[in-house]
C-alpha cells in the first residue's frame, strides 16, 4: 500500500475543509491517507476526518514551549491530536531560511513526542543543471538526520520534492525520480542499517492524478506528498485510488 500525504499549505477556508471531507466519505480509497492543514484547521480536521485517516500539521518548533510567538509546539500539537509534522519543506528552507542544523533540531524533538516526521529534501534547478543533486540530497541527509538518538520504523518518512518541480507543473521524469529515491535509500541504509531500509520515501513535485501511477510504480517511491492535487477531494482521492 502507498502513502499519499496531502499537504494544503496555506489555503482552504472552514466551509472548504467541511466539503472537503464531506466528499471524501463518498469515495472508496485503495492506499493510505495523511493530510495536512493549517495549523489552525488541525482541530477541525480532527473532528471531520475518516478514523483511518491522520491528520498532521506542515511545521513545527524545535522547542516545546516558552517565548516563541507564533510557532507550533510539537508537544502541543501532539495533545491535540496530531499524527506526525513535515519537516525542512522547500518553502520552509527558502522562504523561511530555515538550514538543515534547524531541520534537526525540529526533527529531534518531534521524534521524541512520538509524532512521525516527514523529512523533506530536494535540489534547487541551479543545483540540478550543475549535476549537484546527489550531493545536496546527501548532505541534507547526513546533517538533518544524524544523531537522532531511539524511533522506530514508522515513525521517520523522507520526501525527496525537487525545488523546480513544486507548483510548476513540471515533474521529475519516473526515472529521474527513482535514481534519486534508490540514493536516499542507500545513504540511509548507510546511516541507520536495517531501520533504514524500512524508512517509506516518497515523491513530491506536481503530482497528480495522470501522473502518479507511473511514479508509484517505481521500486525505491513509497508514496507521494501532494500540494494542489490534494486541495479538491475528487482529485485526492483519484491518487488514493
Amino acid at each position: 500500500m502507498k502513502l499519499i500525504v496531502g499537504n494544503w499549505k496555506m489555503n482552504q477556508n472552514q466551509e472548504q475543509v467541511r466539503a472537503f471531507f464531506s466528499a471524501l466519505k463518498s469515495g472508496p480509497r485503495q492506499q493510505e491517507a495523511w493530510l495536512a492543514p493549517q495549523a489552525l484547521h488541525i482541530g477541525l480536521a480532527l473532528s471531520l476526518a475518516p478514523h483511518d485517516i491522520k491528520i498532521g500539521a506542515q511545521n513545527s518548533s524545535e522547542q516545546d514551549s516558552g517565548a516563541f510567538t507564533g510557532e507550533n509546539s510539537p508537544a502541543t500539537l501532539k495533545d491535540l491530536g496530531a499524527s506526525f509534522v513535515l519537516v525542512g519543506h522547500s518553502e520552509r528552507r527558502q522562504i523561511f531560511h530555515e538550514t538543515n542544523v534547524t531541520c534537526a533540531a525540529k526533527t529531534k524533538r518531534a521524534l521524541s513526542h512520538n509524532l512521525a516526521v516527514i523529512y523533506c529534501v530536494g535540489e534547487t534547478l541551479t543545483e540540478r543543471e550543475a549535476g549537484q543533486t546527489l550531493s545536496v540530497v546527501k548532505q541534507q541527509l547526513r546533517q538533518g538526520l544524524s544523531d537522532l538518538g531511539g524511533w522506530h520504523p514508522g515513525q521517520l518518512i523522507v520526501a525527496y520534492e525537487p525545488v523546480w518541480a513544486i507548483g510548476t507543473g513540471k515533474v521529475a521524469t519516473p526515472a529521474q525520480a527513482q535514481e534519486v529515491h534508490a540514493a536516499i535509500r542507500t545513504e540511509l541504509k548507510e546511516m541507520y542499517s536495517a531501520a533504514g531500509q524500512a524508512v517509506r520515501l516518497l515523491y513530491g513535485g506536481s503530482v497528480k492524478p495522470d501522473n502518479v501511477k507511473e511514479l508509484m510504480g517505481q521500486t525505491d517511491i513509497d508514496g507521494a506528498l501532494v500540494g494542489g492535487a490534494s486541495l479538491k477531494a475528487t482529485d485526492f482521492l483519484a491518487l488514493c485510488q
